[in-house]
């Protein structure tokens, strides 16, 4: 019952993040549509608004990666996968998650903390004002 419940919480879990990165992506939809005619018709470019783009895109990435395992719609070479039967299906599917998708989530979480953490050590800040704004902010 336990193993039931937990089951359930994580699919919750993760149809939520499945949500979240839809919304996420509507918003860099909109962002891209805002950057571009700023940029082509008014001659006016946001660098701010380019580096929104890199961290909304990270973050439908990676938020979206439990969703798209959970309905299958990573990628995967089909030619083997389809002929395949359910239980040869989960095995693929549980080594490409343990093998290559828990390694690489790792990596990026190790790496990425130390990048922060220099990043912030050094006084690094965008090159946007607004970056400068939120920077100063955080210092405070």
């Amino acid at each position: 019952m336990f193993l039931i419940g937990l089951e359930r919480g994580i699919t919750r879990f993760s149809n939520f993040l499945g949500v979240l990165s839809t919304l996420l992506f509507i918003a860099l939809l909109f962002n891209v549509f805002y950057d571009v005619l700023m940029r082509y018709a008014f001659n006016n470019v946001s660098i701010g608004m380019q580096e929104l783009e890199w961290h909304l895109y990270a973050a439908i990435f990676l938020l979206g990666i439990p969703y798209g395992i959970q309905h299958g719609g990573h990628v995967r070479v089909d030619l083997i996968y389809e002929n395949l039967s359910i239980r040869g299906k989960a095995w693929i599917d549980l080594f490409g998650c343990v093998f290559f998708l828990i390694p690489f989530a790792l990596l990026v979480g190790y790496y990425g903390v130390g990048f922060a953490h220099e990043a912030y050590a050094l006084g690094e800040t965008s090159g946007d004002p607004v970056g400068y704004l939120i920077a100063g902010l955080l210092k405070r």
